[in-house]
């Protein structure tokens, strides 16, 4: 089936260049979105970048979005129910109607660069090399304002039958389940099918473990 691909900040579909070949040896087709990231892009860009994948796709995609970019995978699911056949958060959850995608660092002159690894030391960073850790900086792209600021809207509440998977990397699917007990991820809460697995890895499984989380999206992909 068609698996399209949604990194999270500072990354574009390049990404996803080692997930993809084993993706492919797995039978599937997927499809890595580079969404716009010009210093003058919007929220609504990148959304309309992800629903013009969806609408590509000659049948109904699973949509897999990464850390921020799990809230690109549902608001597509919330535009498109009908076409969305399942949604797989990595690493991050959606954001609820009326907060911002993700204003979580200092903006410098319209833009939220990558901030430098301090505040993504412990799980999040410990199985990235050296090597790794300077290529990823080195090709961060700046975040724009008008993305990071944007305000989510979500309007559809059949988003909520789409089948969801929970991709916990640096965090326990029961630290997860701790998280929506205790109200905190007030969509994922409401997800009729929502199923959670963990992965053994730090926030960036699509460096670390590409093949691992071929084999995981692979299986948690519907019958096309």
């Amino acid at each position: 089936m068609d698996i399209l691909l949604i990194a999270g900040l500072w990354l574009d579909g390049s990404a996803w260049d080692d997930v993809v070949p084993a993706l492919e040896a797995l039978g599937h087709r997927p499809v890595p979105i580079t969404l716009p990231n010009r210093r003058d892009a919007t929220l609504d860009d990148q959304v309309a970048a992800v629903l013009a994948a969806v609408d590509a796709a000659p049948g109904n995609p699973m949509v897999v979005g990464h850390s921020a970019a799990c809230t690109l995978a549902w608001l597509a699911a919330d535009a498109r129910p009908e076409r969305v056949a399942k949604v797989v958060c990595i690493g991050g959850f959606p954001a609820a109607d009326g907060q911002s995608y993700a204003d979580f660092f200092e903006l410098t002159d319209g833009v939220m660069p990558f901030p430098g690894w301090g505040p993504f030391e412990g799980p999040d960073s410990a199985d990235l090399g050296e090597e790794a850790r300077r290529a990823f900086a080195a090709a961060a792209i700046p975040a724009p304002a008008g993305v990071v600021k944007g305000v989510v809207r979500l309007a559809d509440e059949r988003r909520f039958d789409i089948p969801v998977l929970l991709v916990c990397p640096e965090f326990t699917p029961a630290r997860a389940k701790e998280w929506i007990a205790a109200g905190d991820l007030p969509e994922l809460a409401k997800a009729r099918h929502l199923d959670l697995v963990d992965l053994d890895s730090g926030h960036w499984p699509m460096i670390t473990k590409p093949a691992v989380l071929a084999r995981l999206l692979a299986e948690a992909a519907p019958e096309s």
